[in-house]
């Protein structure tokens, strides 16, 4: 059986996933649609596809089985729902949905009309956490399957990647024509899937309770009241208890000098995972010892597996899973109900650290149904 694949939203990111999709072998058909005529052109003819669609409205029309969806983060919900509503198995970018104004209740607010559309359509929908398919991640996995961290302790996970690295222009890249200085100042904890992820999807824990702080950069030009997020911290981090009776510390910042990282560790009471600038290392009471996780993986159609793609080897993982989720009629491992886990304990660490620490719930969906 093979189905038929749409990629929507075609520009600096989404088109890195035009290939692997073109390339699995249980893709008998591939589409492209972005509302920038110049650039769907281009790269239709780069990849050589000539089914094209200008509007999501026109895709969503076609009998296309599958849509992915790579667009402003704000407009993931809204634009997944309509592709559930429209008979599609429905992915989007990380992360599932995000308020174009900073208002953490919209966020939760889209989080449950996502969950409702998924449930009463029957479709599926993935979000395509790049973390989840990292090697350390998938690594993780395999060791606390065996039972080899014992109970679980503890967990941290950052993601540092300072403004200078390229997050002013894509900023700038997102709203394009509609860019002006009163729209930066984005909520950091908004955005927290890169470094909670790790630690849940290795726990299978989510977090209940959360306490945040938040740092301001003094005479910060960018980090402002005066924007439409209202938002002062570049960096903020949080400590969460978790559903397992473990707790955890997130990371988020944007005002720091590191070269950049996507990272998490994680302690249990038999064993422990560190992973730094040194290198990756397993730990016990007894030493430890350097892990090499370049063999580490999953199995992947041989098409995909020589070029794996950016973000760590993900891409071409994140396409397997949903290609094969929709093949199969499974639920993937990165489903509606993992993906508002990741992100509402971010949404409640803002909260927490816009009220100076104050401890506060972090709402919950419940487990996936099988």
């Amino acid at each position: 059986m093979s189905i038929s694949v749409g990629i929507v939203g075609v520009g600096m990111f989404g088109r890195n996933f035009i290939k692997p999709v073109k390339a699995h072998p249980e893709v008998g058909r591939v589409a492209l649609c972005d509302m920038n005529a110049e650039r769907l052109a281009e790269q239709a003819k780069a990849h050589e596809i000539e089914e094209t669609y200008s509007t999501l409205d026109d895709i969503c029309k076609s009998d296309i089985d599958a849509l992915m969806i790579i667009t402003q983060p704000w407009l993931h919900a809204p634009q997944v729902i309509q592709a559930l509503e429209a008979g599609k198995h429905a992915y989007s970018a990380v992360p599932v949905t995000m308020s174009a104004s900073g208002s953490g209740q919209e966020v939760l607010d889209w989080c449950d009309k996502l969950i409702e559309t998924v449930q009463r359509t029957g479709q599926i929908y993935m979000m395509g956490e790049t973390t989840f398919f990292r090697q350390e991640t998938m690594y993780c996995r395999q060791r606390a399957a065996a039972g080899d961290f014992g109970e679980f302790v503890y967990g941290e996970g950052e993601y540092l990647h300072d403004m200078s690295h390229g997050l002013y222009d894509v900023a700038k890249n997102r709203w394009g024509k509609q860019w002006s200085r009163d729209k930066s100042g984005h909520i950091p904890m908004h955005y927290p899937t890169h470094s909670t992820s790790g630690v849940i999807s290795v726990m299978g824990a989510h977090m209940t309770e959360v306490s945040a702080l938040g740092y301001v950069y003094p005479n910060d030009d960018w980090f402002r009241e005066d924007t439409i997020y209202g938002n002062v911290f570049s960096n903020e981090v949080a400590l969460y208890r978790m559903s397992n009776g473990a707790m955890a510390r997130i990371c988020e910042f944007r005002r720091v000098g590191h070269r950049g990282r996507e990272g998490f560790r994680i302690y249990g009471t038999k064993g422990s995972f560190e992973n730094d600038v040194s290198g990756a290392k397993w730990i016990t009471t007894e030493g430890w010892e350097a892990l090499d996780l370049s063999e580490v993986g999953e199995p992947l159609p041989e098409a995909l597996a020589a070029d794996k793609g950016g973000h760590g080897g993900s891409h071409s993982y994140l396409v397997h899973e949903f290609v094969d989720s929709c093949v199969k009629e499974r639920m993937p491992r990165v489903n509606a109900w993992e993906a508002v886990r990741y992100l509402a304990p971010g949404v409640m660490a803002h909260e927490s650290a816009l009220r100076d620490g104050e401890l506060m719930k972090v709402p919950d969906w419940g487990d996936a149904p099988a």
